[in-house]
């Protein structure tokens, strides 16, 4: 946008915005200070959960992000201004990225978790498309109003998300790790649509309850803290490194390549209006993630991974390849195929690494630490974010279009990781996931078959918490389960 160029780029002329341009230092700056921001965020973001809540802790950082919006939007002149006050807005949002994830897969129902935890993702491309769409609106305004529509609009969603929020049930899992069972199980009834008054009858929230119960007493006897997410026993350290992979290899995928650089990228194809080529993505992207919505939550979280790394790196291997061989630039065929490829890449990428591996940070760690491990992971993602969003304008200029090669190679290394190391969660609830992570005969191959103690099998265990769903039905069950595990009601 002329005005914002004008404003914060190196000129000869100021009053020619013909002679401005953005280094690749400055440039690399503004972009990516919003995720050093998040990085530093993501990592505060697991006391600030545990210690106010859930709850709160997203309405506290929604307010961190909208000073940050208010520092970029009252800059005039100084673009180190503008980046401070992305550095700003980043504490929010990296501390939303941790909070979010753990919320949503602490509240759902295991059946449906996995579509509950990927609208995170759905959302995050819907805030993609609708900003596309701003910029290509307001470019055109005269003066600041054209960017700072763009970057003020930021104001609203934290309001909705701050506000509404708190109209919401408290995490059952934070309220039983603070020993308040009661609420802990209005909470689930609440989030289950079951009426408070007959909370006490069904099954399905007491055996819940008494996981919650059993699996806190069992945790209480290790520290929590980030130290204690390094620890050997219990796959702790396993699962924290895993899930830190999988959110490195998440940004590796090569899609925030497109996403940040997109304009700059199509640009170079020949493209003129760079901008109606962004919208193109953000809607592919944003249409796709509903697909993924449903894939995870029908097919399970490895086979869809697996396929998706694959997928991905051919076609971005094929974006590659075309742009290597020859200058898109004048060539109007090469320069529609790295379109088609790119398109193709993000329909693989918002169906299967986009929501899957969020929904992973949710559900793969245990109550007392959860909130340590998903800030790690979430700080990976962003780390990850920062190298690629400063780096990527020297790497392009020195080696062009091969840097999509460099992705294709991270896509095939994610899928393969995911087969040898991820076990399958989907369906379980929380407490079993945990179980089956220190099962020594279950592993990551053999995992989609295990189920917990007293099933046949997993399907015979989703039969069974569909029968007792409903109040009437649940009771002959939760009366022989209160039998079996007397001393854990007993302390619920």
């Amino acid at each position: 946008m002329p005005d914002f160029v004008q404003r914060f780029a190196q000129c000869t002329n100021q009053a020619d915005v013909s002679t401005c341009h953005f280094s690749n230092v400055r440039a690399g700056l503004i972009v990516s200070l919003l995720s050093i921001g998040t990085l530093v965020g993501a990592l505060m973001g697991a006391p600030v959960a545990d210690w106010l809540g859930r709850r709160k802790a997203m309405t506290a950082e929604c307010v961190i992000f909208m000073i940050g919006v208010i520092v970029q939007i009252s800059a005039s002149s100084a673009w180190t201004q503008f980046a401070v006050g992305r550095l700003i807005s980043g504490l929010g949002v990296g501390a939303l990225s941790a909070a979010v994830p753990m919320y949503q897969a602490e509240t759902a129902p295991p059946p449906i978790r996995g579509t509950l935890t990927a609208t995170y993702q759905l959302f995050i491309t819907f805030g993609i498309l609708v900003a596309y769409c701003i910029s290509i609106g307001t470019r055109n305004i005269s003066g600041p109003g054209s960017w700072r529509a763009v970057v003020g609009i930021g104001l609203v969603w934290p309001t909705i998300l701050g506000l509404g929020i708190l109209t919401m049930p408290e995490s059952p899992r934070w309220l039983a790790k603070k020993g308040k069972y009661e609420e802990a199980k209005i909470s689930l009834a609440r989030s289950r649509g079951i009426p408070q008054r007959e909370a006490d009858d069904n099954a399905y929230i007491h055996r819940e309850v008494v996981d919650m119960q059993n699996a806190i007493e069992h945790e209480h006897r290790e520290q929590a803290g980030f130290v204690a997410c390094f620890a050997p026993r219990d796959k702790q350290l396993y699962r924290t490194l895993l899930v830190m992979t999988l959110q490195m290899f998440q940004q590796l995928t090569g899609a925030n390549y497109f996403f940040y650089y997109g304009a700059t990228i199509f640009q170079s194809v020949g493209i003129q209006d760079s901008f109606v080529t962004q919208i193109i993505l953000g809607a592919v992207n944003f249409g796709c993630t509903f697909g993924g919505m449903y894939i995870m939550e029908h097919y399970g979280r490895r086979w869809p991974l697996i396929i998706g790394g694959m997928w991905q790196s051919a076609w971005l291997f094929v974006f590659a390849a075309a742009g290597t061989a020859k200058n898109p630039i004048g060539n109007e065929g090469i320069g529609d195929l790295m379109i088609v490829s790119a398109c193709m890449f993000i329909f693989g990428y918002a169906m299967t690494w986009a929501p899957g591996i969020w929904i992973l940070t949710g559900e793969t760690f245990p109550t007392r630490t959860r909130a340590y491990q998903t800030s790690l992971a979430a700080a990976a993602n962003w780390i990850w974010n920062f190298l690629l969003a400063f780096f990527t304008p020297f790497i392009v200029q020195a080696i062009e279009f091969r840097y999509g090669f460099v992705f294709a190679a991270c896509n095939l290394t994610g899928a393969v990781i995911v087969y040898f190391f991820l076990y399958e969660s989907s369906d379980l609830s929380l407490e079993n996931i945990d179980k089956m992570y220190n099962d020594p005969n279950c592993k990551p191959w053999t995992s989609r078959s295990w189920a917990p103690e007293g099933f046949d099998s997993r399907a015979h265990m989703l039969d069974q918490q569909g029968k007792s769903g409903g109040v009437e039905e649940g009771r002959e069950e939760k009366v022989g389960y209160e039998a079996e595990h007397k001393e854990g009601f007993d302390k619920a």
